[in-house]
């Protein structure tokens, strides 16, 4: 295992921003900067060994900055959506940026995947830290977050952690958009998908929980048994982008896609109620990146999360962190062929 720096490029306002080349044992190579803790390039070998990128991300940082996306980033201060940017804590109505029409998503106009985190290498691991301000996009309390980074053998883990001096809401995730063919290849319609989740939180057209806990039996959202993503996604209206919730007391792998034709295959784990699984129907080949063109649904997601909204929803597992807590959390990508 090795990590390499390179200077990625410069914020406008200043700080540098790097770029670290994490070398696993087995030939896994991740490129990860501290510019939105995004993971740029995740390199994977296929049944013939023949190693390319898996993740959909940019080469320059000027075209992260230049064309706004996801790709690859820690979301937070609260990953996915909060109705009308707004809930009540602790007696008081807190008011956040609103970015998503009059929802809030991804923790606002400037959240965790638009800022420069301190970065540096721990042994085999990449840790960023970024201290997120009282106030900041109209959270409250100051945050301390750190997400740890290790490439090991065949194994990507994301291991997420944050302290509060003060009472506020807290949900990380890491919004990777996968392409088990290689980045760049073509749509996603023909890998195969199995998630342990068994209920879901059924949406408005806004993409908000309308606050009912739904089974996936007889809906499009059941992964419960292998299937291809493709296979219902035209009942949708934009492909999924769908909150799924495990199954009560699973364990191990809850998640698997498989991809038959580079014979690549990724398992996941989390310690995390829940996942979003996101097809990518906002892409439309407008947009280049490593290994190509992003066509509509050029990717997928399995963003470990706890529930959208769930500030505004007592019932559902909390998101509330108050001080003395910790919040601890961690996913791992297992790749096989």
């Amino acid at each position: 295992m090795s990590i390499q720096k390179t200077r990625f490029g410069q914020m406008p306002e200043g700080d540098h921003v790097d770029l670290f080349t994490l070398t696993s044992d087995k030939g896994l190579v991740a490129k990860i900067t501290n510019y939105g803790g995004r993971i740029t390039e995740l390199h994977v070998p296929d049944r013939a060994g023949k190693t390319q990128s898996i993740v959909l991300g940019f080469e320059t940082l000027e075209q992260y900055l230049a064309r706004p996306t996801y790709f690859g980033c820690i979301a937070g201060r609260y990953a996915n959506r909060i109705r009308e940017g707004r809930f009540i804590l602790e007696g008081n109505t807190i008011q956040l940026v609103q970015n998503d029409g009059k929802n809030t998503l991804h923790g606002g106009k400037r959240g965790f995947d638009k800022v420069a985190w301190d970065a540096e290498a721990r042994g085999e691991s990449l840790v960023l830290n970024y201290l997120s301000p009282n106030g900041e996009q109209g959270f409250p309390g100051n945050l301390h977050a750190q997400v740890t980074y290790t490439l090991a053998d065949n194994e990507l883990q994301i291991e997420y952690s944050a302290t509060t001096d003060a009472a506020t809401v807290v949900n990380l995730t890491n919004h990777t958009y996968f392409n088990l063919a290689g980045a760049g290849s073509g749509e996603v319609l023909e890998h195969e998908v199995m998630i342990k989740a068994d209920r879901y939180t059924p949406h408005d057209e806004k993409l908000i929980p309308i606050g009912q806990v739904a089974s996936v039996k007889r809906t499009p959202v059941d992964f419960t048994s292998p299937r291809k993503i493709g296979e219902r996604i035209g009942e949708l209206h934009n492909g999924y982008d769908d909150n799924l919730i495990f199954q009560q007391g699973a364990s191990g792998v809850l998640a698997r896609v498989s991809e038959k034709t580079s014979g690549r295959v990724m398992e996941m784990q989390t310690d995390q109620p829940a996942v979003q699984f996101y097809s990518s129907g906002h892409l439309n080949g407008t947009i280049s990146g490593v290994g190509g063109k992003y066509v509509r649904f050029g990717g997928f997601c399995l963003e470990t999360q706890h529930y959208p909204d769930s500030p505004n929803h007592p019932d559902w597992p909390s998101t509330v962190l108050r001080p003395g807590e910790k919040f601890q959390s961690r996913t791992t990508y297992r790749f096989l062929t």
